[in-house]
Formats: structure tokens, C-alpha cells, sequence
């Protein structure tokens, strides 16, 4: 896991190795233990390097073949790369290092664009060949690894994260219209190639981009999810069939020259990930969970549960307890570390979380992706019978209607309903036949990558810490695509995992309520959180940068407590986190 970034020139000048360290520098958090950087003529590739698979000198980056004439930067992780390996040297490729970096290399040698079919893992990764002078750079298929860019006819840039391309500078800082719908419509989701800023894109999951040294590009699908449920089979066979390709997924996570840890909430996912890591003989290794401050009814924690797990498997267990006044104080540094503005919760959670966690462990497995592949959260099971998928699925996850966004931002902004026409695009493009289907291929394609997924690498990678997402292994993805929907959405919600789960984790957690941490103070703004997002809203850069009407910008601030939406998160909040975050990245 590491932080990448480069550039190639058309215009004839040689690359710009201050913007280069610029955007590298930005990255120390992602790569703490080491850098590099690699130019010549009119490319420049930087690397910040975290070691988790190979812990020598010979795994460095950027990493340059001067025999096959190739560079490469490389963030992520390759957990076949031993079986790649043996491939490649019965090809006749000899090899000095035991990480999966020279792996990626010499399998975009042997194989070209066809090597990311062999990869099982999560990578973003850019390729200079000296011979053509191309760049080839690629994203995996599930949007685990970020990979922003932004071009003109002088150069192309890339990096793993947008302020680090915002710290390079000569780029539009303008807010784009089309992701600034999908922020305040579609729960902050803003799908690629946009971002919230005009002149910084990104990569789409399961893509590549090729870029010549003329400036031509080209960008080319290598992977898409299909869904074309099965019959035949009952639901005990389905249960045994995904006990097998979870086990698989776990196992496949464990490749690393360091402990691999996991990250237990007490939920039924992250349970599972410790009772079947210990199915594979790991003793004692460490999981950590994380709890608040209680409020009224509404617990703080789960440690009930995550101490339960952690009892019955015999692992080295670490509860953190973060107190409101400490994670108040380090929201702002949580903000820095977003890539993107983002308005969940979980963030500031994951942020001190991640903090703790990487003191004793530099890699740990997380449950992310199950309530999306598996339908777990609570508008899949409605989905079933819906007259109109769309509409169903609209009033459950938008956080307003186009109505209320007119009335949100300036006229200059309210031009289209992106978000509404996005999603009806995305159901009808999906080839699913079942509504459930058609919602379950947007989220884990769309909403999984730049929500909760983008969330995890940004908070873990701001303290050096690699979080490995069992639940968005491909071959497991793919599997889950081919189950009846009405197994996954069955009972409230993915019937069939918990069903799994039966067979190796205590009753107890897997028929408790689904857990929320809850963040009150981000919720119902009071104190020194709502006169912070006050003094942003009514600020001066924000009245300069003029996206929010006054007249409703002034009834959040009235009354921010009834301005709550469909996914119990605050309206005013969102606006205030857009504006925080931009101004934290000086924009």
C-alpha cells in the first residue's frame, strides 16, 4: 500500500520535479517508510512506499527494468503474485525481489493489458515504456485503490489522491457542476470520471489508460460485474457454496511479510472475517474496535459483541475508547485527509481508529462491502416488490429532491438533475432484471467505491495503515452476482450471509440488531461544531465562492435539527463539511 503519482509532458519541456516532490510530499502518510523518484526527458514517477509485502530494499519504487525498458509506481497489493511469479519464470523472467511489485512489472511485459485479468488483489498502478514513450495506467475493478488525474495539451498528471494533484498547482480549481448534484442528491457520491473540482478526474474501477506522448488517450473497460442469478440450486447448497469462496477471499488477504489484523466492529462481517482468519490457523493475532460516548438511548459501542468474538477466538484483542472532546478536536485533521468531501460518520471513527490501530499492526482485514453485495442495508428488501425501482431507491438514499437542491445552490448550479438521470441510466444499463439486482449493481459498482471503500483507504492511509476488503474480492463479488436476489435480501437482509455465518460464528451476533455509531454532534449541530460550519457558511470565502443561497443556508442554521435526511445524516453538516474541506485544501 502506497502513495503514487507522476506526470508525462507533450509540449517538449522536461517534467517538473518540484510539482513532482510536490505531490509526493502531500503522500508521506501513505507511504512512511520510504520515497523515490524517477525522471527522465518528459516523464517523472514518485512513489511513497508502505512495506507490507516485501520488506527489502529490493521491492523500492519507483521501480525501473532497464532490460525491458519499463518504470513503474505501483499502490496496492497482488495476492497471487507467488503463483504469477512462477508463471512468469517458467516464461523465462528471472526475478531479485520477493514482493508482488516486480510481479505487476514483468506481467505487463509478458502479457500487456491482459495482466490485469491475472491480478486478484486491489491496485492503481501507472507504466512508462521507454521504447513508445506511452503511459499505461490502471485502476482494479472494484475501485479499492484511487487513481485521480488531470490533463491539458501541455501534460498529464496523476496521483493517489486529489490534493495531491491540487498541491502541484496550474489546474481548475472551479466546482463542477455535475458532481456538485450528485454531493448534495446523491449522499455525497460523486461517480468518476468527475470530482468536485473541474479540473481533477478520476479513473473508473476496472479501466485502464493508455496516454501517448502526443497527448492522444485513450481509456479501455477490462472488467464489468454482470448479474445472471442462478437456478438449481437450494439454499443450502448457495450457503455452502459462499462458505467456500469467503474462505477463500479471507485466506487470499493473509499474503504479507507482516501480521494481518482485523478490524471488529461486533457486527456479523467483520465477526466472520476473525472466526474464519482463525479457521486458517492463525494464532492470536490482534482485532481492534472502536466506541463513543453513549447518548441517551442510543449505545456507543458494541464492545458486547466484539468482546464476545474476540473471547471465542482467542485473539489478541484491543478496545479503543475515543471520548467526544477528542474526536471533536481531530475533525479537522479528518477532513485534511479526505481525498474528496465526505459526510458519513464513519470518518473521524476510522480517522482516530486507524491512528491507534497503527501503532502495533500495519495491515488489517475490514468488512466493508458486505451490506452491498449482500444487500444488508434496509432498501434492498422493499426493492423486491417495487412498481418503480427508481423511485424506491430515490427516496431511500437521496438526501433531497431536485426541488429542494434548486433551492440549495445559485443559479449557476442548478442547471440539471444529474444524480436522478445518473441512476436511472445506471438501472437501465445494468442488464439485472430484478429491482433488487439493479440496486445492488449500482452500489457495489458506484456508491461502495466513493463511499464507504474511498473512506477506508483515506483514513487508514493517513497513519500508514493497508486495509484489506474481503468482501470486494472479485471472484467473490462475482459469485454473489450470480445468487437470487431474494437469498441475499431475504429476513430484512442478507439472509444468506448470516445463514453462512451460522456454521462459525455464536448466535448472538449474527441475530443481533444491525449496529450505527452515531456521531450526535454531526448529526444535530450544537456547540463549537455549528458555530464552526456558521462561520464557514457565512464566511467570506464561501459568499466569494457562491454556491448555497443565503435564504437556505440561513434555515439550516435555524433550525438544524429538523433539517435531517433519509439516511439520518444532517443537511447542514453537508454543506458545512464541503466548504471545510475545501478551504482545508485551499481551494
Amino acid at each position: 500500500m502506497c502513495g503514487i503519482c507522476g506526470e508525462i509532458r507533450f509540449d517538449g519541456q522536461g517534467g517538473d520535479l518540484a510539482a513532482l516532490q510536490a505531490m509526493s510530499d502531500s503522500m508521506k502518510s501513505r507511504g512512511p517508510d520510504d520515497g523515490g523518484v524517477f525522471a527522465v526527458a518528459n516523464v517523472g514517477l514518485a512513489h511513497r512506499r508502505l512495506r507490507i509485502m516485501d520488506l527489502s530494499a529490493l521491492s523500492q519504487q519507483p521501480m525501473v527494468d532497464n532490460h525491458l525498458g519499463l518504470a513503474l509506481v505501483f499502490n496496492g497489493a497482488i495476492y497471487n503474485h507467488p503463483q504469477l511469479r512462477a508463471e512468469l519464470r517458467a516464461l523465462g523472467y528471472p526475478f531479485v525481489s520477493d514482493g508482488d511489485t516486480e510481479v505487476v512489472l514483468k506481467a505487463y511485459h509478458a502479457w500487456g493489458p491482459k495482466a490485469l485479468e491475472r491480478f486478484e488483489g486491489m491496485f492503481a498502478f501507472a507504466i512508462w515504456e521507454r521504447g513508445s514513450g506511452k503511459l499505461f495506467v490502471a485502476r482494479d475493478r472494484l475501485g479499492i485503490k484511487p487513481l485521480y488525474y488531470t490533463t491539458d495539451k501541455h501534460r498529464f498528471r496523476f496521483a493517489s489522491t486529489l490534493p495531491a494533484l491540487v498541491s502541484a498547482g496550474d489546474l481548475d480549481t472551479n466546482i463542477d457542476p455535475v458532481a456538485l448534484n450528485h454531493y448534495l442528491h446523491f449522499h455525497a457520491v460523486v461517480p468518476p470520471p468527475h470530482t468536485i473540482i473541474k479540473g481533477v478526474r478520476k479513473l473508473e474501477p476496472g479501466h485502464y489508460m493508455t496516454v501517448e506522448p502526443d497527448g492522444k488517450q485513450q481509456i479501455t473497460r477490462y472488467w464489468s460485474l454482470r448479474f445472471a442469478p442462478q437456478a438449481g440450486l437450494d439454499e443450502h447448497m448457495w450457503r455452502e457454496r459462499l462458505l467456500e469462496e469467503l474462505r477463500a477471499a479471507v485466506r487470499r488477504r493473509l499474503v504479507a511479510a507482516v501480521d494481518v489484523g482485523v478490524l471488529l466492529s461486533g457486527g456479523v462481517d467483520s465477526s466472520l472475517l476473525v472466526a474464519l482468519m482463525a479457521e486458517q490457523g492463525n494464532a492470536r493475532f490482534q482485532t481492534y474496535s472502536i466506541g463513543f460516548e453513549s447518548v441517551g438511548d442510543e449505545l456507543g459501542d458494541e464492545f458486547e459483541y466484539s468482546d464476545l468474538v474476540a473471547e471465542r477466538f482467542n485473539t489478541r484483542h484491543h478496545k479503543i475508547q475515543i471520548p467526544s472532546t477528542e474526536m471533536l478536536a481531530h475533525l479537522p485533521d479528518a477532513v485534511r485527509a479526505m481525498s474528496e468531501p465526505m459526510v458519513s460518520h464513519d470518518c473521524i471513527g476510522f480517522y482516530l481508529l486507524s491512528r491507534e490501530v497503527a501503532k502495533s499492526c500495519k495491515a488489517v482485514q475490514s468488512g466493508q462491502g458486505a451490506d452491498e453485495v449482500f444487500a444488508g442495508y434496509h432498501w434492498y428488501p422493499p426493492m423486491q416488490s417495487a412498481a418503480n425501482p427508481f423511485e424506491t431507491y430515490r427516496q431511500a438514499f437521496f438526501d433531497r429532491d431536485y426541488a429542494e437542491y434548486q433551492r440549495t445552490v445559485t443559479d449557476a448550479y442548478a442547471t440539471q438533475d444529474y444524480a436522478s438521470d445518473f441512476v436511472r441510466k445506471q438501472f437501465a444499463a445494468s442488464h439485472a432484471t430484478d429491482p433488487t439486482d439493479k440496486a445492488l449493481h449500482l452500489d457495489t459498482t458506484v456508491m461502495l467505491v466513493d463511499d464507504p471503500v474511498k473512506r477506508v483507504d483515506n483514513m487508514t492511509m493517513a497513519w500508514g495503515l493497508e486495509a484489506r476488503v474481503p468482501f470486494l474480492d472479485h471472484k467473490l463479488v462475482e459469485f454473489a452476482a450470480t445468487m437470487p436476489a431474494s437469498l441475499k435480501a431475504a429476513n430484512g437482509g442478507k439472509h444468506i450471509l448470516k445463514e453462512a455465518a451460522r456454521k462459525v460464528l455464536p448466535a448472538e451476533v449474527i441475530d443481533r440488531p444491525k449496529g450505527y455509531f452515531p456521531v450526535p454532534a454531526l448529526k444535530y449541530l450544537r456547540g463549537d461544531v455549528l458555530e464552526s460550519v456558521r462561520e464557514s457558511l457565512l464566511g467570506n470565502a464561501a459568499r466569494n465562492r457562491g454556491l448555497f443561497r443565503k435564504e437556505y443556508v440561513d434555515d439550516l442554521l435555524d433550525e438544524p435539527d429538523r433539517h435531517i435526511t433519509p439516511l439520518r445524516g444532517s443537511k447542514l453538516w453537508q454543506l458545512g463539511l464541503l466548504e471545510n474541506w475545501l478551504q482545508a485544501q485551499r481551494i
